[in-house]
């Protein structure tokens, strides 16, 4: 299990690194995340290890929003100062990925039914 963690923790070093030398517009726990999936894709499967690290880490993921939440009350005054953009970019991303998620579905969905189609024609 040690071993998991210590793979997790070191993707995500690796991406905050990564994004930080090369200055790319990315969270480095997000690169992280996809040197993580590279290295999984890489081998073909999950292993045992990480897949169990990884469902303990998504069962108590509530309790890593903590600081976050910390955070937003501590600059409270900041956000009121900015409230309308900030509104602005929440409302907007949020339509944008419902129409996005929308639109991959229809696709899928499509792209589904065609397949069965073949299938059963055959």
């Amino acid at each position: 299990m040690l071993s998991a963690l210590t793979l997790i923790l070191a993707c995500q070093l690796a991406g905050e690194l990564t994004t930080r030398f090369l200055g790319l517009p990315v969270p480095g726990p997000v690169a992280g995340m996809m040197i993580l999936f590279a290295f999984l894709a890489l081998k073909g499967s999950v292993p045992d290890d990480i897949g169990a690290v990884a469902d303990t880490l998504l069962k108590n993921l509530a309790l890593l929003f903590v600081p976050a939440g910390v955070g937003v009350m501590a600059h409270l005054s900041l956000l009121g100062q900015d409230l309308m953009p900030i509104s602005v970019a929440l409302i907007g991303s949020t339509v944008l990925t419902i129409a996005v998620t929308a639109a991959v579905m229809a696709r899928l969905a499509r792209a589904s039914a065609g397949e069965e189609g073949a299938i059963k024609d055959d």
